[in-house]
């Protein structure tokens, strides 16, 4: 090879790297200013809660602010869509959570694809449902309930969230183990319902554990089961429904994500960090109060979460024909 040839080949391979260069040292200044975490629900929703323990944490560890903006709509689309479509740099991040799964098969128009346009970075916490129903319904048990839909099939108003809320989909995954009918009554949000339910104009619904538990305590409502694989610690008496219907799981979950193509770097020093916060008690202590555990691990276990997930739901959300309004 000559010399000549030798210096074009040494100046087309640094030019190649230059990029990778660049993006390298992107990732380690990062962050250098302030990043968003965007949340597809309301301030003060589960979400919301979550997303901002955890930019709290990263605001502290990384030294820049992690800001929540609120994109509520179309059940959490809104927001999914935009970090979708956002700039994969690692100021603007998503939290995931069932409802993302969820949409996947109960909205046709996405224009967007979680799996494939979202790159998951470190989950946050996974926590149960509880189903409760109101005093005067005469079920004391699961058992009870499903002997009463038996003799009395269509005559239990079922309450949720809305349609293809996580809380719905949990109550046609019940429906459809059990064999049982039930008539499902949605709400705009979990107050209206709770609200219903409480007054005795609808029966039953599955519940997130820190909106139904101090009902719970009051005796307003009345646990049936948890919808985990094991019983929750609050609640020891209160059996999971996987004791009388095995296999059965329901829960919601929330999952730090940004836009695909996210340095690797960036997506590793954000996993870290985060995993960091779980392990810290004061943190840990403030996640268990939303009703279940952290949920720790890197993002290929994020990843395969959110495709079992989405798999699961898109199964249940085909096989009962739920269209979103």
């Amino acid at each position: 090879m000559t010399p000549a040839r030798r210096r074009l080949l040494r100046c087309a391979l640094g030019a190649a790297m230059l990029p990778l260069a660049s993006r390298i040292v992107r990732a380690q200044a990062y962050p250098d200013r302030p990043v968003r975490i965007i949340v597809g629900f309301p301030a003060g929703a589960g979400a919301d809660l979550a997303a901002r323990l955890a930019g709290q944490w990263l605001s502290q560890r990384l030294g820049q602010p992690f800001i929540v903006e609120n994109r509520p709509g179309a059940g959490g689309n809104i927001g999914a869509e935009l970090v979708a479509h956002a700039a994969p740099d690692g100021y603007t991040l998503l939290l995931i959570n069932s409802s993302n799964a969820i949409n996947a098969a109960l909205y046709a128009d996405l224009k967007f694809n979680l799996i494939r346009d979202i790159a998951p970075i470190a989950g946050l916490f996974r926590g149960p449902f509880v189903m409760v129903v109101n005093p005067s319904f005469p079920a004391k048990s699961f058992g009870d309930l499903i002997a009463y839909a038996n003799a009395h099939p269509g005559k239990i108003n079922m309450a949720s969230a809305g349609i293809g809320s996580a809380p719905h989909l949990a109550g046609e995954l019940l429906k459809s183990m059990a064999g049982i009918d039930m008539v499902h009554v949605p709400y705009r949000g979990v107050g209206p319902a709770l609200t219903d339910l409480l007054a005795g104009q609808v029966q039953m619904m599955f519940a997130s554990l820190p909106s139904a538990l101090g009902y719970i305590r009051d005796g307003k409502l009345r646990p049936l089961a948890v919808t985990g694989t094991a019983r929750w610690g609050a609640l020891p008496d209160v059996p999971a429904l996987a004791e009388s219907l095995p296999g059965y799981e329901a829960s919601a979950w929330f999952v730090i994500g940004a836009p695909r193509n996210t340095p690797a770097a960036i997506v590793e020093r954000l996993n870290r960090e985060i995993n960091a916060g779980l392990a810290d008690a004061q943190m840990n202590a403030r996640l268990a109060a939303l009703g279940g555990a952290v949920l720790a691990g890197s993002p290929a276990d994020m990843a395969r979460l959110i495709a079992e997930e989405t798999d699961k739901w898109g199964k249940v959300v085909r096989a009962a024909h739920i269209k979103a309004e």
